[in-house]
């Protein structure tokens, strides 16, 4: 496993559409390898491949829903797509292409994706509350979509510290 390098806003890699994974061979093990260590090392929640330059369906989100005394773990979603969402949440959202920054981001509640493993097979994985948000946040990056993009607002610091913009989310 190797740390890659996290392709920060303002390259054009990121407002790129990808292309599906077709090899489920040494080399897709490989990015997903150095994608889940980059992604530990940077203690984010989610990573895209085009967030370390590489323009293919393929990413790697933190569970945390898991139940007390067990640790979080990654899951691998190669060639994702949302098939069914379900309720809605309002919150902060950031980005490790963009650190620093937060904005308000209106995403479903529950989300269930249809994806492959990193040896070709189907799957379907649900996702609640955080882990909902990830999978479309993530998926956008696939989709050459940035946070940003769709933020209803960008959020100063105080903001973000104090909480104040629950009182924004909760008027809606």
């Amino acid at each position: 496993m190797a740390l890659r390098s996290i392709v920060l806003e303002g390259d054009s890699v990121l407002h790129k559409t990808c292309r599906p994974v077709t090899k489920f061979d040494d080399r897709l093990a490989q990015l997903l390898d150095d994608m889940r260590e980059t992604l530990s090392e940077a203690d984010g929640v989610g990573l895209a491949a085009p967030q370390v330059g590489v323009l293919r369906r393929a990413v790697v989100v933190l569970e945390t829903n898991v139940p007390e005394g067990e640790e979080p773990y990654i899951i691998e979603l190669v060639n994702p797509e949302v098939v069914a969402c379900e309720g809605g949440q309002e919150g902060p959202e950031g980005c490790l292409s963009v650190p620093g920054r937060f904005g308000l981001v209106r995403r479903p509640m529950d989300v269930t994706v249809r994806a492959q493993d990193r040896h070709g097979n189907e799957f379907e994985v649900k996702g609640h509350e955080l882990t909902a948000r990830c999978f479309c946040h993530e998926i956008d990056h696939l989709n050459g979509i940035v946070f940003t993009e769709i933020a209803s607002r960008m959020l100063t610091d105080e903001e973000l510290e104090s909480g104040s913009w629950q009182d924004e989310a909760e008027e809606e």
